[in-house]
């Protein structure tokens, strides 16, 4: 059943990933990935205020492993920042890893307060 429900989570979770990414991206114009940034936020602080509540395991898994999983995505960030240093952006390279890390610490820091905050 676990199973199941990272998937259902997931089905859900990779496409917003792409639609937001493509979104973003196009409106943005640039070799950054403003898209990937995006979502690796979004999900991080997502992931933070799921933290915050006390969910069974059932709800973790779909929204933790399975939807927030699907949304954010390491491997692109990873593949998009080697491709930014192959191709001579080695400062936009090195921008794009601090700033992924902090922000997307900053969120799920954020979201998990918030969170906590508005439970009493």
């Amino acid at each position: 059943m676990t199973v199941l429900l990272i998937a259902l989570g997931a089905a859900v979770g990779a496409p917003l990933r792409y639609l937001t990414d493509r979104a973003v991206q196009s409106r943005r114009g640039s070799s950054f990935p403003w898209g990937t940034l995006t979502v690796n936020v979004l999900g991080s602080l997502l992931l933070g205020a799921l933290v915050a509540v006390p969910v069974g395991p059932a709800v973790a898994a779909l929204l933790g492993t399975g939807f927030c999983g699907a949304l954010t995505t390491y491997s692109t960030f990873g593949y998009e920042t080697l491709r930014l240093a192959r191709d001579g952006s080695r400062w936009r390279a090195l921008a794009n890893a601090l700033v992924s890390v902090a922000a997307a610490l900053a969120a799920a820091s954020l979201g998990y307060a918030v969170t906590r905050a508005l439970r009493g």
